[in-house]
């Protein structure tokens, strides 16, 4: 069986942390690379949470290949040990990698739909021996790129789950968009101060995101008079969300965990247990009510703060032929490798190409987005995917299958499957607080430090 042309190039969609390690793999094999990145620059979803600290340290925050690549150009490694927010992540690694890769990140431009070329998705006649076409959107218009093999790094981040409790937006959720936001607040801008100072506040949520922002808003109302939260948990208790350090690998969120535990005891919080947002209802006063299924009602919302997770957009991928597990929107043969029922970050097996590999030949999903709504993902595991399925694409089928990978084990995990369980939703270990692409999050470090924001 044929294959599309080598002298095409490999198409990386998204230019975040997974998307530009995949291109320094590649061109470290000198397969041609392309790759597409929606927004102004590399990075541009971690920007969007720039404020908060990973919980990760540098060293496991720099793919190795890439490292070469830099080093190469006169980088100098931030120090191993530290802990970075998204902002510095984003300029004194992502930022410089991008310079390093040359024109062939592409900023701006937005990719649309991958098909096959000349061939909607019912068509199996020389489907692959056919490149594909990727449609695209830029400031100059609308075209195409021909690609031999697609990459789609480009994450979660534009999909952030619904305040609704079946998955879907609650009843006039939409309506209300503009007193709801999906991202961790940034205390420190002056703006987004007034914005929550003195109000009522409802975060959704029990993850690591989650308990950022409770952290925060509780230091907010020792400072503003007048601001108060409630805790929406969708499970029956809280659980094991305030698991401490003790149970986590990763020491920055084993201690967010405990730091959470004594603002909401100490602060202006109260927790509803239980709690499914069924509707959203506006009163004449601008103020929002919140509805239940079950009943429960809070009312004179100011606004809302939802930190739930989120979810792959498969729309682009409409005409490509998936293999997805029903449950996750993970790859099929992944899925009982990071099903958060069973797995924390640290007992994921190590996986690459094999398990990526859809039925469309030469089509691969990486990074966060092949963990579909699993919440267990880390930086670390993308650098081994893209390391794995370079090899693939470039026909070193040994390195390809030697995956190895040794990742800190988290101890907080819960099991999805259960009704009062949110893990699914962006409870679980490892989630990506409002990113695509990342590691767990934290809280800015004065807030880890204990100062005052």
């Amino acid at each position: 069986m044929s294959e599309p042309s080598t002298d095409l190039p490999v198409v990386v969609i998204g230019a975040g942390p997974s998307g530009l390690a995949a291109a320094a793999h590649l061109q470290s094999r000198h397969v041609p690379v392309v790759v597409l990145e929606s927004g102004p620059g590399p990075g541009s979803a971690v920007s969007e949470w720039g404020h908060v600290r990973l919980f990760s340290p540098w060293s496991e925050l720099v793919d190795p290949v890439a490292e070469q690549l830099l080093s190469g150009a006169g980088w100098t490694a931030p120090d191993p040990s530290s802990f970075p927010t998204g902002a510095e992540w984003v300029s004194r690694y992502l930022q410089p990698l991008a310079d390093a890769l040359g024109d062939v990140v592409r900023r701006g431009t937005t990719v649309t739909a991958v098909t096959r070329q000349s061939r909607d998705r019912l068509v199996s006649s020389g489907r692959d021996e056919a490149p594909f076409t990727v449609h695209v959107r830029t400031p100059a218009g609308d075209e195409h790129v021909v690609a031999r093999a697609v990459i789609d790094a480009s994450g979660t981040w534009g999909g952030p789950n619904p305040l609704g409790g079946d998955g879907v937006a609650a009843i006039g959720e939409v309506d209300a968009a503009d007193r709801i936001s999906h991202h961790i607040p940034d205390l420190r801008d002056a703006s987004t101060r007034q914005r929550y100072a003195g109000r009522h506040v409802v975060v959704a949520g029990t993850g690591a995101s989650a308990k950022s922002a409770l952290i925060g808003l509780t230091a907010l109302a020792k400072e503003e008079a007048g601001t108060r939260v409630t805790w929406l948990v969708r499970r029956a208790s809280v659980g094991e969300a305030f698991a401490g350090s003790g149970q986590d690998e990763l020491p920055e969120r084993g201690a967010l965990g405990q730091r959470a535990q004594a603002a909401v005891e100490s602060g202006p919080v109260a927790t509803l247990h239980g709690f499914r947002t069924a509707r959203v209802d506006r009163a004449d006063d601008d103020r929002l009510t919140l509805t239940s299924f079950d009943g429960q009602i809070v009312s004179d919302v100011d606004e809302v703060v939802v930190l739930t997770g989120f979810r792959p957009d498969l729309q682009m991928l409409s005409e490509i032929r998936l293999d997805l597990d029903p449950v996750l929107q993970a790859p099929r043969q992944l899925a009982p490798l990071i099903d958060p029922n069973e797995h924390s970050c640290g007992t994921v097996y190590p996986h690459g190409a094999a398990e990526l590999a859809q039925p469309e030949t030469g089509f691969y999903l990486v990074g966060m987005k092949s963990y579909g709504r699993a919440t267990s993902f880390l930086a670390l595991t993308g650098f081994e995917q893209t390391r794995s399925v370079a090899a693939a694409i470039a026909g070193d089928h040994e390195a390809a299958a030697r995956v190895e990978l040794t990742l800190p084990d988290t101890g907080v995990c819960g099991g999805a499957g259960l009704f009062d369980d949110e893990s699914a939703q962006g409870g679980g270990c490892c989630d990506a607080p409002a990113a695509p692409e990342l590691i767990s999050l934290g809280v800015p470090s004065d807030l880890l430090r204990g100062a005052p924001q």
